[in-house]
């Protein structure tokens, strides 16, 4: 079919007006590279710009679960800043520097005595079933304490003095160990508050504790019923901790089951910090009931005290028991063997 050459003619104009429109419009500079050639990612946005639009930018792969798809997160960097570096700086400095404190404490004032000394007449202070509950949490903490530094700082401590293999084999046992000796812990943990939360509720007289400096000073005498002030701060130190590493440790456990990667990073935060701050207050009420104050460790040990040593630092719990004995009948303050 013919083209009339009046249409033909109006096509040639209509193309030329469209190359002179496009040679008139500036290309974009292409920005060139400290060598001169071009730089074809000079338009590309940094991964730092990223960042600050997107905190938790991440690169995801095709799973139908939403908690599980995620396969690159550069955010992630800061946590392994915090897990490689940070905490092991923070742990040094808290764990360390409560053994110090501990040490020089021993040293400059030593350890506290009973006043009056023994007197050899023995009150019970703690149940079977309460220092069964005690050792409980306390063996699992020492376990759980030591497995989870081994996280921490096995790769620094233990690494270059045994190997990579024994490493190895000592971090998978201790892992497994870690997480099962959690029951233990958890059980404790309940049956200690079950059975002392009634006795840690602050009181008036817990003041007058702290206004005697709490027995450390030898003229004053400070007045406690069955616990004082500082041992209800470790209690509830305990239990809030406790259940922070608790929750934390159980996420860790059973990966993607209620949160994603961002919030088993929180988790392991969380978990870390609290467990080295748990260590540092267990090694101070370790020292205290064994080498700071003579007489506290056969609380735990055989359940009974002296009855010096309870008239001096738990005297109205002593008078509580006295009364009660009292009126029930033969007393329960026996002679020591």
């Amino acid at each position: 079919m013919a083209i009339h050459p009046a249409r033909f003619w109006l096509f040639i104009v209509i193309a030329l007006a469209i190359l002179t429109v496009i040679a008139a419009t500036p290309a974009p500079a292409q920005q060139l590279g400290p060598d001169g050639a071009p730089n074809p990612t000079a338009s590309v946005s940094s991964e730092q710009q990223l960042l600050q639009q997107l905190p938790r930018i991440k690169g995801l792969i095709d799973q139908p679960n939403d908690r599980e798809r995620v396969l690159i997160q550069p955010a992630g960097r800061q946590w392994d800043y915090f897990h490689e570096v940070l905490l092991h700086w923070l742990g040094a400095i808290v764990i360390l520097g409560m053994v110090v404190a501990l040490g020089a404490a021993y040293l400059i004032i030593g350890p506290l005595r009973i006043s009056e000394g023994r007197s050899g007449r023995k009150v019970r202070r703690f149940n079977s079933l309460e220092r069964f509950s005690h050792w409980l949490t306390a063996v699992s903490f020492v376990v759980l304490g030591l497995t989870g530094l081994n996280i921490t700082f096995g790769k620094l401590v233990l690494l270059p003095m045994i190997g990579p293999e024994a490493f190895s084999d000592l971090s998978q046992a201790a892992k497994y160990v870690h997480n099962y000796v959690s029951a233990a812990f958890v059980i404790g943990l309940v049956l200690i508050v079950a059975l002392w939360i009634k006795d840690n509720i602050p009181q008036k007289v817990d003041l007058d504790w702290i206004k005697q400096g709490g027995g450390f000073i030898k003229s004053k005498h400070a007045p406690s019923g069955r616990f004082n002030p500082g041992e209800k701060l470790v209690f509830w130190f305990a239990l809030g901790a406790g259940l922070a590493v608790i929750v934390s440790g159980y996420l860790l456990m059973f990966p993607f089951y209620v949160t994603d990667i961002a919030g088993m990073q929180i988790a392991q935060v969380v978990h870390a910090i609290i467990a080295v701050l748990f260590v540092a207050v267990i090694i101070a009420h370790i020292y205290i009931g064994t080498l700071g104050m003579e007489g506290a460790f056969e609380a735990m040990a055989t359940g009974e005290v002296d009855l010096n040593w309870a008239k001096e630092h738990h005297d109205l719990w002593l008078k509580e028991q006295l009364a009660k004995e009292r009126v029930a009948g033969p007393s329960t303050a026996t002679p020591a063997e």
